[in-house]
């Protein structure tokens, strides 16, 4: 048996040294999160090494596991505590060094290895940790597995069998680029500025793009944890904009961002506009259904509208399911309804044969855009999007909400919801056409402008998202009105970004 973890210590003390620190929120509906040295040590760490070592001899799967780590200064220490953990449950760990979150996938079919533990906190301020973990190619941990291994670990019940091993794998980058690169060049060379935001995607989605034809043009390439322009979040009106101006100053096609784990891409067209992901996903859901007709598709539901009623899809015969936010809920879906593609309005984009191996890759995301693009030489970007039936939607808005508390909160919004619809009660002035409450809820008006609310799966937060096919204004009396029930809630606090930074 393992050292049951304490929720609290004291920094610089003898027992935050020997004692494992684990704050129980930690563990989210599809990954784990914590504040690194606040929330969790490196003896914590350790006995999430022994609680996911236990769970994968629980569930049968060969005891074989891919690691690797962002570039954090913290990383490759909590990467070797992890990996102590695993070993004394009896684990075998490959460790592919530093990586991207989808090298570590690749890694799993490459080197033929059932479970992976990817040692990052994606987007997150500086500060914070985590793990990706899964033990079912190409899957990722949803809630079941996830609670199962909080259990283990918060009760001290890892099995500590012994028995584990180490191998080091020097040479899977090259084999990761060279699994992507191995393919027809682009038919031109596309202008692009490539923005990392100095994270962990600096490293390698230059050098596979420009290996592929790509006239790419750095923005933020250089590797500094420190994070010294902005945290590399494709989401990020900050990032954005940045990518905006460099694509305006240069003169390029497309700007492409990466997210801080390399697993997002982020999308600005050749006027500086950028487009959300959502949108992003439609322009390649047109293009995939019109090499492959009847294509099925999966997308969260922060995503717009256009996906149920754009004609170009309705004409190619393509298909679109609705479901939970969160890349496991999307991977898995995706993976059950055998979907040529996943989209959410994250920048987390799922592919399946013949383009992807079904989990998220940023790198693979752009380049599946930058054929789009090869495929339709006499239109630029922003042609693509003009394309699209018009909307005016709004960037994902987070606002702050603790942990312990946010999921009430999210259910005290819903049965409001709920109540005012069986009232008769109107939403920004109109009558309420449906409510969809797979994930938090989203509240639909008759002239189909939507918001949503629901719990952010790793971060004390909120997510708000709004959209209208009717007008700005409406976009923004959606919002208003969304704000305006949440805002009942004193728990609420102030978001990360708002409407007026769309501008």
């Amino acid at each position: 048996m393992s050292v049951k973890p304490v929720s609290q210590l004291t920094p610089n003390t003898l027992a935050y040294e020997t004692t494992p620190l684990v704050k129980p929120t930690g563990f989210r509906e599809y990954d784990a999160r914590w504040l690194f040295e606040k929330e969790i040590n490196l003896k914590g760490i350790q006995a999430l090494g022994e609680g996911l070592g236990t769970l994968i001899h629980e569930l049968g799967v060969r005891p074989e596991i891919v690691t690797g780590h962002d570039f954090r200064g913290y990383s490759a220490s909590i990467k070797m505590a992890l990996v102590t953990g695993l070993m004394s449950a009896g684990i075998k760990v490959h460790d592919i060094g530093l990586a991207m979150s989808p090298m570590a996938y690749y890694a799993q079919f490459d080197l033929d290895v059932p479970c992976v533990a990817m040692v990052t906190a994606s987007h997150n301020d500086n500060g914070w940790t985590g793990v990706k973990m899964g033990a079912n190619r190409p899957l990722t941990f949803g809630p079941e597995e996830m609670g199962r291994l909080k259990e283990i670990v918060l009760e001290g019940a890892s099995d500590l069998r012994g028995g584990g091993a180490y191998e080091y794998h020097p040479d899977l980058t090259d084999r990761y680029i060279a699994d992507l690169t191995e393919r027809e060049k682009f038919k031109r060379p596309i202008k692009a500025v490539v923005a990392c935001g100095n994270g962990t995607a600096g490293a390698f989605a230059p050098r596979i793009l420009e290996a592929l034809g790509v006239d790419v043009i750095p923005l933020d390439c250089e590797l500094d944890h420190t994070f010294p322009n902005y945290n590399p979040n494709p989401e990020d009106m900050k990032m954005l904009h940045a990518i905006r101006d460099k694509v305006l100053e240069t003169g390029a096609e497309v700007g492409l961002g990466f997210d801080g784990d390399g697993d997002r891409c982020g999308v600005v067209d050749n006027e500086g506009k950028e487009i959300f992901a959502d949108k992003v996903g439609v322009m390649l859901a047109r293009d995939i259904s019109a090499l492959h007709p009847e294509s099925q598709f999966v997308v969260d539901v922060k995503s717009t509208g256009l996906y149920h009623t754009d004609p170009v899809l309705k004409a190619n015969g393509a298909k679109t399911d609705y479901f939970k936010t969160g890349h496991s809920y999307i991977k898995r879906r995706v993976t059950e309804l055998g979907a040529v593609a996943g989209f959410e309005k994250s920048g987390h984009y799922f592919f399946n044969p013949p383009i992807g191996r079904g989990y998220d890759d940023g790198v693979v995301s752009a380049i599946a855009i930058l054929d789009m693009m090869d495929r339709n030489p006499d239109k630029s970007m922003a042609d693509l999007r003009r394309d699209l039936p018009k909307t005016w939607g709004s960037p994902t808005m987070a606002a702050k909400c603790a942990d312990e508390i946010k999921y009430d909160v999210v259910d005290r919004v819903v049965e409001r919801f709920k109540s005012m619809h069986a009232e008769g009660a109107k939403v920004s002035g109109q009558d309420i056409a449906d409510l969809i409450t797979v994930n938090g809820v989203r509240v639909v008006c008759e002239d189909g402008t939507w918001g949503l609310v629901r719990a952010s799966s790793n971060k004390p937060e909120l997510v708000v998202v709004v959209e209208s096919p009717v007008s700005e204004v409406r976009l923004h009396e959606m919002f208003k009105a969304m704000d305006a029930v949440l805002r009942e809630n004193p728990e609420v606090g102030d978001y990360n970004q708002t409407l007026a930074e769309l501008a």
